[in-house]
């Protein structure tokens, strides 16, 4: 479990793996209904995933899920979770040389970066971003060879591999800059920081940082607030573009309904409760539905639609407090 830190001549790798063989973990599945979550939770998914650790312990942030008045949260483990689960520490770094130097120097000790690049250099997202749009993404880098100008990253639902002109565009290498050009956020990820946690100690520790976030969750039913929301965007939606459409879909029905999805996927493995799980997935397919709705771009009523995601929310939440009284 963890780190393995191998090296291949030029190539140095944290976990070994091959994105040829690579196996995803089931929050990634084809079968599911949001292959993918945000960018920030994926990697933390497969990253977690390749070293041998279950991520599905740390999916106890998703019961805080918020409508936050034009979004609902961006939701990704919390770092204490990831300490004290897996002994796994996750800080900023300061990107003060190289930053393809530095991923290869972390990795021989048996860490690793999650560093914010350009989709346009990514090419995993041929069907969205690749060569088309400049779209910021998180990646955590799992192998690099400076020599042969290559690497292997996770990122999305899975591990990738660049190489070539991909590599130096996606670390600027030899491009010029201008001055008003940050050097992209940065972060280190450590596996020294704590035991990982293993087996039934794992499953109570994962149960007891899930009461807590279950126990932080709204104060009032977040569906309901945007519903009221959705009434006052939805003239606006329906009269822009494609564009506007997908943005709007991402910050809100996507999100929460990935994110209820990886709640429920938790129940099923922690709890075993099918009645809270069977709630959970109410919210999911009611997302996805108010997903087509939006994507056809007509006038509709999102009334009935949000009523039911609010009424599956308040399910959700009962069943699970039974679940911890």
């Amino acid at each position: 479990m963890g780190p393995v830190k191998r090296e291949n001549g030029s190539l140095v790798s944290l976990y070994g793996l091959d994105p040829s063989s690579y196996v995803v973990h089931d929050l990634h599945s084809p079968g599911r209904t949001y292959i993918e979550t945000n960018c920030y939770t994926d990697i933390i998914v497969e990253l977690l995933n390749g070293g041998g650790y279950e991520p599905l312990a740390s999916m106890g942030c998703t019961l805080r899920l918020d409508f936050e008045g034009d979004q609902w949260t961006f939701f990704k483990p919390a770092p204490a979770d990831l300490e004290l689960l897996y002994g796994i520490d996750i800080h900023e770094m300061q990107p003060y040389r190289p930053l393809p130097e530095q991923a290869a120097e972390q990795i021989l000790t048996g860490r690793t970066l999650i560093v914010e690049l350009d989709s346009w250099y990514l090419p995993d997202t041929a069907s969205t971003s690749y060569r088309t749009e400049h779209v910021k993404s998180s990646v955590a880098v799992e192998a690099i060879d400076r020599e042969a100008e290559r690497m292997r990253y996770f990122h999305g639902p899975s591990l990738y591999e660049l190489s070539g002109e991909d590599y130096r565009g996606v670390w600027r290498l030899g491009a010029s800059l201008h001055g008003d050009v940050l050097p992209p956020y940065t972060e280190l990820v450590r596996f020294d920081a704590g035991p990982a946690l293993e087996g039934e100690y794992l499953r109570r520790a994962a149960r007891t940082l899930m009461g807590e976030h279950l126990s932080r969750r709204p104060a009032s039913n977040p569906f309901e607030r945007f519903g009221s929301s959705l009434e006052r965007d939805l003239p606006r939606l329906l009269q822009g573009d494609a564009g506007d459409y997908h943005a709007y879909a991402f910050a809100t029905v996507r999100m929460a309904g990935s994110a209820f999805e990886a709640a429920a996927s938790m129940t099923a493995w922690l709890l075993q409760d099918e009645a809270a799980e069977s709630a959970l997935l109410q919210i999911v397919e009611g997302c996805k539905a108010l997903s087509f709705r939006l994507a056809r771009r007509r006038e509709f009523d999102p009334g009935p639609t949000v009523e039911r995601l609010a009424s599956a929310w308040d399910e959700a939440v009962t069943r699970l407090d039974a679940c911890f009284a």
